[in-house]
């Protein structure tokens, strides 16, 4: 029996948010267990490629299947993406090496990258403008229940089974979002002649890996291999863009990325993600090594952020038909460089109370720009743009995120290199953070992590005052139709969508 589109959405969008869910809980619930899979596989030095891998793929295919969603529709390529998720996951949970399970990390971060993108493609295609920023607000609460789950559940796999269930777990929740994709998610593509731009998409892929495994490898591998990853990059780049300067049917279309609104609106996103990944990365080891407390409260100090984001995200939400898209992305901009602040006057005997105010405008912040920014590039475009456009915001931000550990860690190392008395060891470092009364062990040490995180600080502080001059230069965004482009998905229901 057919059944109105009102009546599916909720169940459409329960199987996005199964999906999300899955990509949102593998960061944590994997940190949790690394120590117990790298003390089994060995291999300790590929410890960062585990998760630095998932975020290569990730990064590099995400533009490419919000492509194919423009070219193919969304529901073949969703389910394609949950299928390589999964096979990934189940042969994650049987690696029998750290180098095994590096490659098929790579596998899941494939799926991933089309789950992402195409999941917040269908959103736009279902909901309009004053109902998607509701819902933006429910996916971004997914994230934040994820980064509080994931590491409880994680230290119960850890201890109680294998650690092969933090990936076998995904297996029923997957199954479960592509039954309701199937069920549930209508399109009737119009016939017409299909190319893919398979020389496109290769050259692109190899730009933006060699890209990142430049930035993940400055400071632990040698000049010549940061310098071969980057001459590859910068080669492989010029070649795409010629390519895509010719391509009858290009895999990115370029003037879609030079419209003012996707450049600003992308530009305000990776910076965004920037500074964001600077505050999760060096935060936790503030407050450890210098501020003298546990492990438990530096995590709390970070949870206030990723419980401010979807906070944010929903009153931003509430306030689209109020005050406007852009004014909303831009007092989410004006949030972050505000929050930014705390850290600056951060010093050794401050509660870190102190820290988790300065987390929680940041993830306010976060709010208000993440799910304004996505709206504004969604609605900017046609059905026929919308999968490419939802997929370079995203793209943006994965970019901005390693771009972000890259310098801020160059930062902090310049800083630890420069600090008083000469260069400090970072094995004192270590035993530092490693120690239980932190304070009380090395002062030397630990007024050079003091000031170097300080000049970090101050690197996340520029970035978020960064983020807040590219959102002034995005252009006033006119209130779109209530009526949101699905007459391409749901050509049977169009009439009924809206308010």
């Amino acid at each position: 029996m057919h059944q109105p589109l009102r009546t599916r959405r909720p169940l459409i969008l329960a199987a996005v948010m199964a999906s999300m869910a899955m990509i949102a809980i593998e960061a944590t619930i994997v940190s949790t267990a690394m120590p117990q899979i790298a003390g089994q596989l060995g291999d300790l030095h590929l410890y960062s490629w585990v998760f630095s891998s998932f975020l290569l793929a990730q990064t590099a295919t995400t533009v490419i299947f919000g492509k194919l969603a423009d070219t193919f529709g969304r529901k073949p390529v969703l389910l394609a993406g949950i299928a390589v998720f999964l096979v990934g996951s189940v042969l994650c949970g049987f690696a029998w090496s750290m180098p095994s399970l590096i490659v098929f990390r790579l596998l899941q971060g494939v799926g991933a990258g089309a789950i992402q993108p195409v999941g917040l493609t269908v959103i736009g295609d279902l909901y309009s403008v004053e109902e998607r920023g509701k819902i933006q607000g429910y996916l971004a609460s997914v994230w934040g229940v994820s980064s509080v789950v994931g590491p409880f559940a994680g230290g119960l796999i850890v201890a109680d089974l294998s650690w092969s269930w933090i990936f076998w777990i995904n297996l029923p929740i997957g199954l479960l979002a592509a039954a309701f994709f199937i069920r549930f998610l209508r399109e009737e593509m119009a016939p017409r002649e299909r190319s893919l731009d398979f020389a496109g998409a290769a050259l692109f892929t190899l730009a933006v890996a060699a890209l990142m495994v430049a930035l993940t490898e400055i400071g632990t591998s040698g000049a010549p291999t940061v310098m071969a990853a980057l001459g590859l990059c910068l080669v492989s780049g010029a070649a795409f863009f010629w390519r895509e300067a010719r391509a009858l049917d290009p895999m990115m279309d370029l003037k879609l990325w030079s419209r003012r609104t996707l450049l600003t609106v992308n530009a305000a996103t990776l910076l965004s993600g920037m500074s964001v990944i600077g505050l999760t990365t060096f935060l936790p080891m503030y407050v450890q090594g210098v501020l003298g407390q546990s492990a438990l409260i530096a995590g709390f100090t970070l949870t206030a952020m990723v419980l401010g984001w979807p906070i944010g995200a929903t009153i931003a939400a509430k306030n689209f038909a109020r005050f406007g898209l852009r004014p909303t992305l831009l007092f989410g901009a004006v949030l972050l460089p505000i929050g930014a602040l705390a850290f600056l006057v951060l010093s050794a005997g401050m509660s870190p109370l102190v820290a988790a105010a300065g987390s929680v405008v940041m993830g306010f912040g976060m709010g208000f720009l993440s799910t304004s920014a996505i709206v504004i590039v969604q609605s900017s475009v046609g059905w026929s743009e919308r999968g490419a456009a939802t997929a370079s915001n995203i793209f943006s931000r994965n970019l901005g995120s390693t771009l972000g550990a890259a310098a801020l860690g160059a930062v902090f190392n310049v800083g630890l290199q420069g600090a008083e008395g000469g260069a400090v060891a970072f094995d004192e470092i270590r035993r530092l953070l490693d120690g239980g009364g932190a304070l009380a062990v090395d002062e030397a040490a630990r007024s050079a992590l003091e000031a170097s995180l300080h000049l970090t600080f101050w690197g996340v502080f520029a970035i978020a005052a960064a983020t807040l001059a590219a959102a002034l230069l995005v252009p006033h965004v006119a209130h779109a139709a209530s009526v949101p482009a699905t007459a391409k998905a749901e050509p049977e229901d169009a009439l009924t969508v809206g308010h």
